[in-house]
C-alpha cells in the first residue's frame, strides 16, 4: 500500500534518524505551503478560504498556511487563544456546538470575526454577554452566522464518511427554529451576517458542489423572504481525503469552477468554506520502526514503535492506513533477522489491545525488523486526536521541514 511519492527532505529524515529517535512525525511544510497555493488559485478570488484548526493546530502548520488562506476556524477557547498567539492578526470565526459563556466571553473580548451560533439558547447567552461587554455600550454589534441543519435530499450523502447534518444532529438548528430565532436578533448587539451549514465530510466534488448549491439557494430564499440582506454562506469543508487510494485527491479546480458559477447566481452573497483534512493531510508522515516480525495462525504480524496512541486515525475511521517500507540496513543483534517478503502482513503498534492495528493484511514485497515505515496522509487528525498517554510511551519526535 504505497502513499504519494515520500519527498526528498523527508525521505532523507526518515533515514538517518536514529532508532530511538523513532516514532517521529514529519512534516514537509513546502509541500503544504505548494498545496495551499494551488487550492486557493483553484477557487475564485471572491471566495473565501478559512482553514479549519481542529485539523491539525501545528503553530507551524498555522504559519505556513497563513498566506493563503482569509483566516480561520475555531471550536473552543483553547482554540481561540492558541490560533490567537500563533498567528495573530487573520480573522477567527467561532464554531463549535458547546460554547461555554467564558469562551464565548473571550471571543467577544478578542473581536472574533464571526460567531457560528448554533442554538437559540447559544443565541440568547451570546446577546447577554454582548451586553454587557463594551459591544453593547458602545453600540459595536457581534457578526453572526446561524448554524442550519437542512434537509440534504435523498442521496446527497450516499458516501459520506461522517454526516454531520442532514438528519437529527446535535449541531445547528432545524430551519423552522431557526426561522424563530430572527426575532430575538432584533435590539440587541448582534448583527446577523449569514448562514452556516456543515453537513457532511468526505465528498467529492460534484457532490459537495450539490450542497453548496442547495445551501445558497435555501439561503437566498430565506434572505428574500424575511428582507434580511444577507451576505454571507458558509458552506463547510469536508472534502474528500482517499485513504484507499492516497494518490487520487479532491479535484479543487471542478470546485472552483462550480462556486465559480454559484456566486454568479448569487451576486449578493459571499461563499466561505472552512476546508481542514484536505488542506494538511498531505504535507505529514507518521515514521516508525519495525520492532519484530512474526506469525500466529498462519498470519504474519509486524510489531511497530509506537501504535494508534500516536496515530489514531485508522482506529477512527477503520481503513488500513496508507504505507510506505523503507528499507534499512541497521540490524545489530547476533540473531537472524526476522521478517517476511511477498506475503500479506498486519501492522500493530505497542499497545496492549487487539485494536492497536495500522494496517491489516496488506501486500508486502518485503519487511523487516529494524526497517521503517512512513505512513502517509498524517498531517491531519493524527497526533492531534490520538490517546497519548495510554500506557505512557514515549511521545513522538516532531520535525517541520521547509518553514520560511
Amino acid at each position: 500500500m504505497e502513499p504519494d511519492v515520500i519527498t526528498e527532505p523527508v525521505g532523507a529524515l526518515a533515514a538517518r534518524l536514529a532508532a530511538d529517535a523513532l516514532p517521529a512525525y514529519v512534516y514537509d511544510l513546502a509541500e503544504l505551503d505548494a498545496h495551499a497555493e494551488a487550492v486557493r488559485a483553484a477557487l475564485p478570488p471572491a471566495v473565501e478560504l478559512y482553514y479549519a484548526v481542529k485539523a491539525n493546530p501545528a503553530p507551524e502548520i498555522l504559519r505556513t498556511l497563513a498566506p493563503h488562506v482569509t483566516g480561520y476556524e475555531i471550536a473552543s477557547g483553547g482554540e481561540l487563544a492558541h490560533v490567537h498567539r500563533a498567528v495573530p492578526g487573520l480573522p477567527l470565526a467561532f464554531g463549535g456546538p458547546g460554547k461555554t459563556p467564558a469562551e464565548l466571553r473571550h471571543a467577544l473580548e478578542l473581536g472574533v470575526h464571526r460567531v457560528h451560533v448554533e442554538s437559540e439558547s447559544e443565541l440568547r447567552l451570546l446577546a447577554d454577554l454582548a451586553d454587557a461587554l463594551p459591544y453593547g455600550r458602545t453600540g459595536r454589534a457581534v457578526d453572526v452566522l446561524l448554524r442550519v441543519n437542512l434537509p440534504a435530499g435523498e442521496g446527497a450523502l450516499d458516501g459520506a464518511a461522517l454526516a454531520m447534518g442532514g438528519r437529527p444532529s446535535p449541531f445547528g438548528l432545524d430551519p423552522d427554529r431557526l426561522t424563530a430565532c430572527l426575532p430575538l436578533l432584533a435590539g440587541r448587539p448582534l448583527r446577523l451576517r449569514g448562514i452556516h451549514a456543515h453537513l457532511a465530510s468526505g465528498l467529492d466534488a460534484p457532490a459537495q458542489l450539490a450542497l453548496a448549491e442547495r445551501i445558497a439557494g435555501w439561503a437566498q430564499d430565506l434572505s428574500d423572504r424575511h428582507g434580511l440582506g444577507l451576505t454571507e454562506v458558509n458552506i463547510g469543508g469536508g472534502m474528500h481525503v482517499d485513504y484507499a487510494r492516497p494518490t487520487e485527491r479532491f479535484d479543487w479546480a471542478a470546485y472552483g469552477k462550480g462556486l465559480a458559477a454559484l456566486a454568479d447566481r448569487h451576486p449578493g452573497l459571499t461563499l466561505r468554506i472552512e476546508p481542514g483534512r484536505s488542506l494538511t493531510a498531505y504535507c505529514g508522515w507518521y515514521v516508525t520502526e519495525v520492532l519484530d516480525v512474526r506469525h500466529s495462525g498462519g498470519e504474519a504480524f509486524a510489531v511497530l514503535r509506537g501504535g494508534t496512541h500516536h496515530l489514531r486515525t485508522p482506529a477512527a475511521k477503520q481503513h488500513d492506513h496508507p504505507f510506505r517500507v523503507l528499507p534499512h540496513d541497521g540490524w545489530d543483534h547476533t540473531w537472524p533477522r526476522p521478517g517476511v517478503r511477498d506475503e500479506p502482513v498486519t501492522l500493530a503498534g505497542q499497545l496492549c489491545t487487539p485494536k492497536d492495528i495500522l494496517a491489516r493484511r496488506v501486500p508486502v514485497t518485503r519487511l523487516r525488523a529494524g526497517d521503517r515505515v512512513a505512513f502517509g496522509l498524517a498531517g491531519a487528525y493524527a497526533w492531534n486526536i490520538s490517546h497519548h498517554e495510554f500506557l505512557m510511551h514515549p511521545a513522538p519526535g516532531f520535525h517541520y521541514l521547509g518553514e520560511r
